[in-house]
């Protein structure tokens, strides 16, 4: 009998001393995990304490800017209910257009970005230079990326006219203004 107390009491020793490892390297790798979340300082390697201690100021300050963001988004959801209607989605900003216009000698170069909503504008630009200003256009092109429409013409301005590249600059970039 004397042996099998013997036994018994080896065993649940042997026990304990594997439980207690398998503790030891399921918390290595717990506090390896930890260590592997946070953000890498260029120091020295720290001691277990000392990371431990690191990861708990990372979670509170993790938690500030948590409650900050979302008092900002309360906040802009607030004004942007109460100043817009509520059809309007506030979230996605609306394109306007853009007009950029290159003057090379009697070249006009016109850059135009629109939404897709708003592609009716090359139309009236091209009116606005062929019909209203006489120019010739040599190339006209556009190509649509998502809901953004680029457009580009190329026309050249009769020479005899001075001055009629800075007018017809002007009534485009008027035009392209009443759409804003």
């Amino acid at each position: 009998m004397d042996q099998s107390l013997s036994n018994t009491s080896q065993s649940r020793s042997v026990d304990r001393k594997t439980i207690e490892k398998n503790r030891r390297i399921q918390m290595k790798a717990l506090s390896s995990e930890l260590n592997a979340l946070l953000p890498q300082t260029s120091r020295a390697p720290l001691t277990l304490p000392d990371q431990l201690d690191e990861a708990a100021n990372y979670i509170k300050k993790l938690q500030v800017n948590l409650e900050k963001m979302t008092e900002r988004k309360r906040k802009l959801a607030a004004t942007g209910s109460s100043s817009m209607p509520s059809s309007v989605d506030v979230s996605v900003p609306r394109r306007l257009p853009k007009i950029e216009i290159q003057e090379t000698g009697s070249i006009l170069h016109v850059f135009l970005v629109t939404s897709v909503e708003h592609k009716f504008i090359f139309h009236e630009i091209i009116s606005v230079l062929s019909d209203e200003s006489g120019a010739e256009i040599t190339h006209a092109g556009s190509s649509t990326v998502d809901d953004t429409v680029f457009h580009t013409l190329h026309c050249k301005v009769e020479d005899c006219d001075y001055g009629a590249s800075s007018r017809i600059s002007e009534s485009l970039k008027k035009l392209v203004n009443n759409f804003n």
